[in-house]
């Protein structure tokens, strides 16, 4: 289980930050008219230089991976039902994200910033658990209709 563990940090870390450098070049193809957005101006602004933005950001996603990676180990406890395992993710999830996205002004600093990326979160969170639950319940019932055959 530790070495399982340390892989999935290691791992995590860098899924982290090829996740940061995807979603960076979608906004940039979504919003950047041609330029590439590394970090959002408002964190340039707070870091003083872009260079310094973009690795202090990079290094923040694989943090956050390593907090995703890491939280993956939850669904494989199978002593735990899937409510428990469920807020236990959401949780792990909630800290490694938002106070991330709160300093590297992914979200508007106001109620409603917050609010409103707390609302994606949670949204994009109940969209992947229902979509890898469906997942989960074909792979039983294709198991079960083997066993019973």
């Amino acid at each position: 289980m530790k070495k399982k563990a340390i892989e999935r940090t290691v791992l995590g870390f860098f899924v982290g930050i090829a996740i940061g450098q995807m979603i960076s070049v979608l906004i940039s193809l979504i919003a950047g008219n041609g330029e590439f957005i590394v970090c959002t101006p408002k964190f340039i602004s707070i870091v003083g230089n872009e260079a310094g933005a973009a690795a202090i950001q990079t290094l923040l996603c694989g943090i956050m991976g390593i907090g995703y990676a890491g939280a993956s180990l939850i669904w494989e406890n199978d002593k735990l039902n899937l409510a428990v395992q469920t807020g236990i993710c959401f949780g792990i999830y909630a800290i490694a994200t938002l106070p991330i996205a709160y300093f590297t002004s992914w979200m508007e600093h106001s109620a409603a910033g917050v609010l409103g990326y707390i609302g994606i979160f949670v949204a994009s969170f109940v969209f992947v658990w229902f979509i890898q639950y469906l997942m989960l319940k074909n792979k039983l019932n294709a198991i079960n209709t083997k066993i019973h055959s």
